[in-house]
């Protein structure tokens, strides 16, 4: 396997990156409303859960953006561009099947996948952006 010299300070940015545009993604004025209309998530549940959540989600972002770093450098991706296609083509293979799987094994919304397939595309994309150019 190809060494890779890793930027902490680029990967954790990106994790931050990552967290943000879920934070505007799922805030009141875009799509919390629909999103727990679909989940059943309530208000109260939602500041119940809060800090485990946001745990679970700096680790996650923290792991997708050290993964991301490996698949952008493998594909010798070195502008925004191309930083940016190896992150939609990392959502397609992996989030977007996995999401599309859920719809057909345990009958998800297909409003709800988009909403969460929304969140992860741009998300990916920009941190694959990011991750090409800071070296």
């Amino acid at each position: 396997m190809q060494q890779i010299d890793i930027n902490w300070l680029a990967v954790i940015v990106a994790a931050i990156i990552r967290m943000a545009v879920g934070f505007v993604w799922y805030s009141p004025p875009v799509l919390l409303k629909p999103w727990q209309a679909l989940t059943g998530v309530t208000p109260e549940t939602m500041r119940a859960g809060m800090g485990k959540a946001i745990g679970i989600d700096v680790i996650a972002s923290l792991v997708m953006a050290f993964i991301l770093l490996h698949a952008v450098t493998y594909a010798g991706a070195t502008n925004i561009f191309t930083g940016a296609a190896v992150g939609a083509l990392n959502w397609l293979g992996f989030m977007a099947t996995l999401m599309i799987s859920l719809w057909g094994y345990e009958n998800r919304s297909p409003k709800l996948i988009a909403i969460n397939l929304g969140n992860n595309l741009i998300a990916l994309v920009l941190v694959g952006a990011l991750l090409a150019v800071w070296k």
